[in-house]
């Protein structure tokens, strides 16, 4: 043994190391553990095989009373350097009483831990004092700090300077209950190693003990979709609610209020969680998101019914809120075949609902049939058929992911007083109000035309986020858009019902769609998709624009709509030749300006400026250019680059004649 560790030295050793001074013989020194060196141990030590313990050249260590070494501890010591115990004397390492070094922590001195620490798995040390009553997590590094009594790190944390010590948060409650199983499952596996037989016969008192440290250690008994919702909520800045209802109140939706859940710990606000939840036991509670910006809910889920015992996994009920959920407002969709063709092609089921208008007001659905086919156009027609017999009914499409066993999707489809009749494809149709009183018939979506549909897909495909911005008329002529809710899904249909509920929320405005690349941090793409005299690209009904030479999807202002076929279609009074011009000396950091002329000045060369063009973007900036070529149409208009630092013109083209 010594010959071995001799020759895997970095240098011979003139003497043989020391044995371990034990203060008593309640040291439990387990088989194939490896202490060498100085080292001092306290009374009633645990130390478990296949621990490395060498104090031969950073020495002496020190072992506190009732100290805990699990499996795989590692702890050497530097030559020279030290650190001064509680007992006023230099160690290489101390380790206070009623420590616990778990699987894999590396203590490398100089080293101090105090009294009644916790080191998480494969968590490090080195050159630094940990104060009593602290808590290292998992994978953390510890170097070159001191860290007060009572603090708590996070796992994977690297904590190097001494700022980032001193901002370390409080050790919770939570958190020493998570530490005392820990250490109880130590004490298990020890038992477990030094008499097999007992615990072998004795299964039932193990098992109590897990159960009991289920039902009491609040982090670990939450279900791991509710704290998935938790994480993903907290990392957005959400801020996390509860609310309750007994049987009756659920049955009229008349939820209460349980208060916020303050913190921004993700295991605080679970401890937080599991403590209402028992104490709302019997009843129905659900979890709240809430955006604090746009005040406003991002998230309603129910996490807790009647019959559920806490710490147990429970049926869970998600839905994405929307301002059409708790109003009358009104709820577009999607084009029903596009809708059903996304849920089938993700593997879901789809099943439906339906309710009075009584019972929307409660929220008491009732549940309609669950269209078991897997062929798009067998559901289109079971939904024609729904809709048909329920048509003054409200009606929502439901999308279940079988494996999670939750709902994906919940979209209202129909509302009363919406005339249905069934198109000759099989998709869904629908008649609603226009803006002129007259009924216009829909193909597609409530709010939404067909080429703003594939806009977003074409999005989505690409990777890219979708947001939108509204102004009033005031706004939309400076050019001052105001952000509408983040919409955070990439779902197609997620996005379109969002989109949707913001046209519906600023009708009377200019909507316009976003589309942002998060990587380059830049938009990509912006063009209106609604206006304040209600024309969208689903109605047909905004003015006629002045004759084009081709179409573009990136430009709006002057838009009109040509109805062959009875699709709306988008197209501009710009070339797509000249927006590419605007949109490389925008890249480049160029102004843009215009001129007109009739056809005397022209001749003479006697150009005249426009309204000058203030705007970098690109939407404002065609915007304007369109308005330029309404205002003297009739007449030569040229497009302008303006160099602004080097004062000079660089393009000059003709964009309009007579």
């Amino acid at each position: 043994m010594s010959a071995r560790t001799a020759a895997a030295g970095s240098r011979k050793r003139t003497k043989p190391p020391a044995e371990p001074r034990v203060v008593e013989e309640s040291v439990k020194l387990r088989s194939f553990s490896s202490p060498s060196g100085d080292i001092r141990l306290g009374s009633r030590v645990s130390i478990a095989p296949g621990t490395s313990i060498r104090a031969d050249e950073g020495t002496p260590f020190y072992i506190g009373d009732d100290s805990i070494i699990q499996d795989g501890v590692v702890m050497h010591g530097l030559e020279k350097s030290r650190v001064v115990g509680d007992d006023g004397r230099e160690y290489s390492i101390w380790i206070g009483r009623g420590v616990c070094l778990t699987h894999l922590a590396l203590v490398h001195g100089p080293a101090y831990v105090g009294d009644r620490c916790f080191i998480g798995f494969r968590s490090t040390v080195f050159n630094a004092r940990v104060g009593a009553d602290c808590i290292v997590m998992m994978h953390a590094l510890i170097q070159d700090v001191e860290i007060a009594a009572g603090k708590f790190v996070p796992s994977g944390a690297v904590i190097t300077s001494q700022q980032q010590a001193d901002r370390l948060p409080d050790v919770t409650e939570a958190d020493r209950a998570f530490a005392r199983h820990i250490v109880a499952i130590g004490e298990v596996e020890a038992a477990s190693a030094k008499s097999p037989r007992v615990v072998r016969s004795e299964p039932v008192t193990n098992t109590a003990n897990e159960t009991s440290y289920s039902n009491s250690v609040t982090p670990m008994s939450l279900n791991t979709n509710i704290r998935s919702q938790v994480r993903s909520l907290l990392s957005q800045g959400y801020k996390i609610g509860l609310e309750y209802a007994d049987k009756r109140r659920f049955k009229t939706g008349s939820w209460l209020s349980a208060g916020f859940i303050e913190g921004t710990r993700e295991d605080q606000v679970a401890a937080s969680l599991e403590t209402s939840l028992r104490e709302l036991q019997g009843e129905y509670v659900r979890l709240i998101g809430v955006d604090p910006g746009a005040k406003r809910r991002v998230l309603e889920m129910i996490v807790q019914r009647p019959e559920d015992v806490p710490g147990e996994p429970s049926r869970t009920t998600t839905a994405v809120h929307a301002p059409s959920h708790s109003n009358g407002n009104g709820n577009g969709s999607s084009d029903l075949s596009v809708q059903v063709r996304s849920l089938l092609a993700q593997g879901f089921k789809i099943g439906t609902e339906h309710a009075d208008k009584r019972r929307f007001k409660t929220g008491s659905w009732l549940t309609g049939p669950s269209l078991e086919s897997k062929s798009e156009s067998a559901i289109i027609r079971e939904l024609e058929s729904l809709l048909a017999e329920h048509g003054d009914e409200y009606i929502r499409l439901i999308g279940i992911d079988p494996i999670a066993k939750k709902r994906a999707v919940e979209m209202i489809i129909q509302r009363p007083g919406e005339g249905y009749s069934p198109s000759n494809n099989g998709s869904s149709s629908y008649s609603a109000p226009s803006s002129n009183g007259k009924a216009s018939s829909i193909g597609s979506s409530a709010a939404l035309s067909s080429a703003t549909i594939a806009q977003i897909r074409s999005l989505l495909n690409q990777g890219y986020k979708i947001g939108t911005e509204h102004a009033d008329k005031r706004r939309f002529k400076t050019g001052s858009w105001q952000s509408c809710s983040p919409i955070d899904s990439n779902r197609e249909s997620d996005v379109i019902s969002a989109l949707e509920a913001c046209l519906r929320e600023h009708s009377g405005e200019y909507v316009r769609l976003l589309g942002i690349d998060t990587k380059a941090k830049k938009r990509v793409l912006e063009t209106v998709i609604q206006r304040p005299d209600g024309s969208t690209a689903s109605n047909g009904s905004a003015k006629a624009a002045a004759p084009v030479s081709e179409p573009s999807f990136k430009s709006y202002s002057g838009s009109s709509y040509s109805s062959g076929g009875g699709t709306a279609t988008l197209t501009s009074t710009l070339t797509s030749e000249t927006i590419a011009q605007i949109r490389s000396l925008l890249a480049q950091g160029y102004k843009i300006g215009s001129e007109h002329a009739d056809k005397r000045r022209f001749k003479t060369g006697s150009w005249q400026s426009c309204s000058p063009i203030d705007s970098p973007r690109e939407s404002d900036v065609i915007s304007a250019l369109e308005a330029c070529l309404r205002d003297h149409a009739g007449e030569y208009v040229r497009l302008i680059g303006i160099d602004t630092k080097a004062k000079k013109r660089v393009l000059e083209t003709v964009i309009q004649r007579p």
